[in-house]
């Protein structure tokens, strides 16, 4: 069959488009004809431009539009913004072409998705620049204005991430690191599920692929169990809601590749032990729900949730540790639903989530739901969502000019997962709060005053410290003092963003009544020295004592904290001690320390050769393992430049990750050196029955069947179960794959996991 021309391929998905519009709401002429006019000035800017891939770049925005409508649901607005998301960053069309075509809003969410021009940036010299994190503050910034902003990028990164296999491999792992750290939590955060679910997914498969390959198959082969399930589960389900007339409608689903694989790694459980593999969703239709006022809408669905789940416990046996009631209490992005998880006829356990129609739009399209209805109804007042309440709360410290990029985009991660709990003031009054706020948390969050005088609380008539924690139910009253005013150490107790900026605004205000004083203190000294004072200067300054601001700076110089010993070392003007740097390598046998060690042994040290082998332009660099994650031959790695180190990383290490999302310039290819025997430490954790004989049966798999060396044994009992850590010397991962399976076949062994 021939290959249909690219052209007419464009036109098709361009037409595929514009129905799925159409068939999501009506369209006006006026939509169509904007819809036309930025497909055509994309096609045509974009015209010369191809993918990595190969493919014309015009398919991207195509994609990424498809995706926004389909999948999130947007509108028109949307599409012409997605459509042109890109005509700015990589093309001569102008923001102001854009407004003047499709007007002020449109120009704005381009502007928002649009990365920072490089050559715009002033670089700071010093590691905590990160022209990623000011790109992410943009992004967040241009949000809180227009969720459209945040809804776009994250269709933009799905497609992107759908089609990262033409990359090369830096680049691939930077996208997908960048992914994990800020994408997947903000797709959490808005209720996007199903774009959150296969983001985990597409990122296990680069960072993770052999683990992401095995479980995939193993999930392959219980398709036989799911069906059986439909025949003895769902079957006597529908009978059963047919029977009470219910209008409904039922899904299933099988568990995600990276959920499975996240529940393995948290729980210490094997594939096999995964009890909520399977689970069941009821959409029930409320008859009439259209036209009904929206507080008689919401009881009348939360009764009907209700009968259901009485139908189902009564039909089979729920597992009492996993109800969950997001109805009465939803979730922080609007999610509401009701879970149970309940034993099958087949001996699974499967989970069952019983929702409304208005309840699924939201759990599908998450918080886009609640702005395509404000869209649609303009005029009818609407309740501010719970998203926008966060979006008004983490403007002001987004906008913040004393605090770097990189910061405030790890504040803002904070806020993205946090789970919250409801406290009563002593009226009675609810304040949410999210999990682990304290006591300064709660004053903060009734008002600053409060906060700024606070000396503890009574939480339930019992009186508690500020940095005591909160749990959801506790009745506070704050307990203040004219005398107690914030300092430092507050900054430990505070948990909420609010509290930390107002002690933070506290402090600077302070701080600022030193500032006269020591800006002539440095006067003073530099013109001693000699040395006039400018803003390249205080920037130096500021650079060696790592400070983030004048204030903070003078304010020190101020207090005493920095004197003019320390001046004269940042300006050169101390003399250092000569030091013979071509000893430093036999300094121990000098200095009396560690005689034991011979010539040889330390001549052996610096010739030993590394495991690794990166890009010919850092040859003169020294390549290490990581010691957070301690790569061991077979893993795969990626290497951070850190000064005039390399240290070598698991590609799916915590650590590796928040360094290839914020700092892409940092990432060398690294590779095995081919042929190496080299003895990697590493470790393992285990969770055993307690029994006579077990550390002789570990010590024995270990030391003479497995022939590795170790280096320390740690186990500790504690009601019956034992705990250890054992850090060995393996070779390569396949030899630690067969310990920890050996270890695993030992009776009573509960879990065995890598560090």
């Amino acid at each position: 069959m021939d290959e249909i021309p690219e052209e007419l391929l464009v036109k098709q998905k361009y037409d595929e488009l514009v129905a799925t519009c159409k068939a999501n709401q009506q369209l006006t002429t006026e939509d169509e004809d904007n819809i036309f006019r930025a497909f055509t000035i994309a096609s045509n800017a974009h015209s010369d431009t191809r993918r990595k891939s190969g493919e014309l770049y015009i398919f991207h925005p195509l994609a990424v539009a498809q995706i926004a409508v389909e999948e999130v649901g947007l509108g028109p607005i949307a599409v012409v913004c997605a459509l042109l998301h890109d005509v700015v960053e990589d093309t001569d069309i102008t923001l102001e072409t854009l407004r003047a075509v499709f007007g002020d809003r449109v120009a704005r969410i381009v502007d928002g998705v649009t990365k920072i021009d490089k050559a715009s940036m002033i670089a700071e010299q010093n590691d905590d620049f990160s022209s990623q994190a000011e790109n992410y503050r943009k992004i967040l910034l241009a949000m809180c204005d227009d969720a459209y902003v945040i809804f776009l990028k994250l269709c933009d990164r799905l497609h992107n991430m759908r089609t990262l296999g033409s990359m090369k491999d830096t680049k691939k792992l930077a996208i997908s690191s960048e992914t994990q750290y800020l994408y997947i939590p903000l797709a959490h955060r808005l209720g996007l599920y199903n774009i959150k679910t296969e983001l985990d997914d597409l990122v296990m498969q680069y960072n993770n692929p052999d683990k992401y390959a095995e479980i995939e198959e193993k999930i392959k082969k219980t398709s036989g169990t799911e069906i059986k399930l439909k025949q003895c589960f769902t079957a006597p389900i529908r009978e059963l809601l047919d029977k009470n007339d219910f209008h409904y409608n039922i899904k299933t689903r099988v568990k995600s590749v990276y959920s499975c694989w996240k529940k393995m790694q948290n729980k210490g459980v094997q594939f096999d032990e995964i009890f909520d593999l399977y689970a069941m969703r009821i959409i029930l239709d409320i008859p009439g729900s259209e036209t009904m006022p929206e507080e008689e809408l919401h009881k009348i669905e939360k009764e009907e949730c209700f009968k259901v789940y009485a139908l189902i416990t009564g039909l089979f046996r729920p597992q009492p540790t996993r109800f969950r009631d997001w109805i009465t209490t939803p979730k922080n992005n609007g999610y509401e639903s009701l879970h149970t998880t309940v034993m099958s006829p087949i001996g699974r356990w499967v989970e069952v989530q019983i929702r409304t129609t208005r309840m699924d739009q939201i759990a599908e399209k998450g918080m886009a739901a609640h702005f395509l209805y404000k869209e649609a109804h303009p005029d009818e007042p609407i309740q501010q969502s719970p998203v926008e309440q966060w979006l008004g709360q983490i403007r002001s410290s987004l906008e913040d000019p004393n605090k770097n990029a990189l910061d405030l985009v790890e504040e803002f991660k904070e806020t993205l997962y946090t789970k919250e709990i409801y406290i009563f003031t002593p009226k009675g009054e609810t304040i949410k709060l999210p999990s682990r706020s304290t006591v300064l948390d709660f004053a903060y969050a009734i008002h600053s005053e409060l906060g700024d005088h606070c000396i503890g609380a009574k939480v339930n008539a019992r009186v508690v410290p500020i940095g005591y924690r909160l749990h959801s139910g506790e009745q506070v009253q704050i307990l203040t003092s004219k005398k107690t005013v914030p300092n430092e150490e507050w900054l430990n107790n505070a948990q909420t963003q609010r509290a930390k900026d107002h002690i933070k605004d506290y402090l600077r205000n302070e701080k600022k009544q030193y500032f006269d004083k020591g800006e002539q203190m440095l006067k003073d000294f530099l013109k001693k020295s000699h040395i006039s004072i400018t803003p390249e200067r205080t920037a130096r300054l500021r650079l060696f004592f790592n400070l983030d601001s004048d204030i903070e700076l003078y304010y020190r110089i101020a207090t005493g904290s920095i004197n003019e010993d320390a001046l004269k070392q940042c300006f050169h003007l101390s003399k250092s001690k000569p030091q013979l740097i071509f000893l430093q390598p036999y300094q121990e046998l000098f200095d009396g320390k560690n005689q034991q060690n011979s010539a040889k042994d330390i001549r052996q040290k610096s010739i030993t050769t590394s495991p690794f082998l990166a890009d010919s332009k850092y040859d003169s660099f020294d390549t290490q393992p990581a010691p957070c994650c301690k790569p061991v031959q077979g893993d795969r790695v990626v290497g951070i430049v850190s000064n005039d180190k390399i240290m070598v990383h698991r590609t799916n290490c915590p650590t590796a990750i928040h360094e290839m999302s914020t700092h892409e310039d940092r990432i060398v290819r690294v590779r095995w050196r081919p042929g190496e025997k080299i003895a990697f430490l590493t470790g393992i954790t285990i969770t055993a029955i307690d029994r006579k004989g077990l550390l002789q049966q570990l010590t024995r798999i270990i030391s003479e069947d497995m022939n590795l060396n170790m280096r320390a044994i740690t186990l500790e009992t504690s009601e019956g179960v034992v705990h250890g850590l054992i850090m060995l010397y393996v070779h390569n991962l396949s030899r630690l794959d067969q310990l920890i399976e050996s270890i695993r076949a030992i009776e009573g062994v509960e879990q065995v996991q890598r560090v």
